[in-house]
């Protein structure tokens, strides 16, 4: 059959017809001079010309008008190659042209985020360059721990605004009494005990330089646990249990008892728990 014969029969061949699937009409596409039917034949699903694209990854309008078997999809516009690309928006800012998933980190003008820890305290061991009236007090409750008698702390812990804290809570028992409930014996020498350890281990000063300073045993209080050493550990374990030591990681820090002096000699607390 002669060429022109056939370009004609498939100009005319169902590009009139409407889809028995969709409401759109079928329309023709012509490529090269060679018009080719959409949704021909009864049995062929047709497509809105609207699910179309073009070669630039654009999507074709649907077109209102249905008379011409001529109807072209449009092809991309000049300097606008055949790459896929969209011309970018004349009205967009250069900010708005630049591409957004660019990683932050690979940007050097943007200001990083880094996490900063604040500085370990030092751990110190020589009570000696202790405040004097920290040495005093210190040594004062030792003496009285290793008598073994509970009731010579009793001074030593005071009354009224500087009575020393025994309980996060607060305490409104008599602090004698109230040390006794908390020991694992019946005569409170296991609490005696743990005072000696606590004050034998090392310490820190707190927010020194300022109102609330205060010289805290054991260091472990500030001192992240999994960064112990060896003998750090050795030296915990003087105070408490290796089931103790695991559990306080799965807490986050030493929560057992501590004992805080003030510059001046005030025996600020002596407590255990968070």
């Amino acid at each position: 059959m002669p060429q022109k014969e056939l370009q004609g029969r498939l100009r005319v061949s169902a590009c009139d017809s409407r889809s028995r699937i969709g409401i759109f009409p079928a329309r023709c596409v012509v490529v090269g001079g060679l018009a080719l039917a959409l949704a021909c034949g009864t049995g062929t699903p047709s497509w809105a010309l609207s699910h179309l694209t073009d070669v630039a990854g654009r999507t074709v309008g649907a077109q209102t008008e249905t008379s011409g078997p001529s109807a072209q999809i449009p092809l991309p516009e000049a300097g606008r190659g055949d790459t896929g690309e969209t011309a970018p928006d004349e009205d967009a800012s250069p900010e708005d042209a630049m591409p957004d998933d660019t990683p932050a980190d690979d940007d050097p003008s943007k200001e990083q985020s880094v996490t900063k820890q604040a500085p370990a305290l030092p751990i110190l061991y020589d009570v000696s360059k202790l405040p004097k009236p920290v040495q005093r007090m210190r040594q004062l409750i030792v003496d009285a721990a290793k008598t073994g008698n509970l009731e010579k702390l009793r001074p030593l812990i005071g009354t009224g605004p500087t009575e020393t804290q025994l309980a996060i809570s607060g305490n409104d028992s008599d602090p004698i009494d109230y040390l006794h409930s908390v020991s694992g014996d019946d005569e409170g020498q296991e609490v005696l005990a743990i005072l000696l350890d606590i004050l034998d281990a090392g310490f820190v000063d707190m927010d020194p330089g300022t109102p609330n300073e205060t010289y805290v045993w054991p260091y472990f209080f500030t001192t992240p646990l999994d960064q112990l050493t060896a003998p750090q550990r050795v030296e915990l374990f003087r105070i408490v249990t290796a089931g103790d030591y695991k559990d306080m990681k799965t807490f986050g820090g030493y929560n057992f008892y501590r004992v805080g002096i003030t510059p001046d000699g005030e025996w600020k607390f002596f407590v255990a728990g968070d």
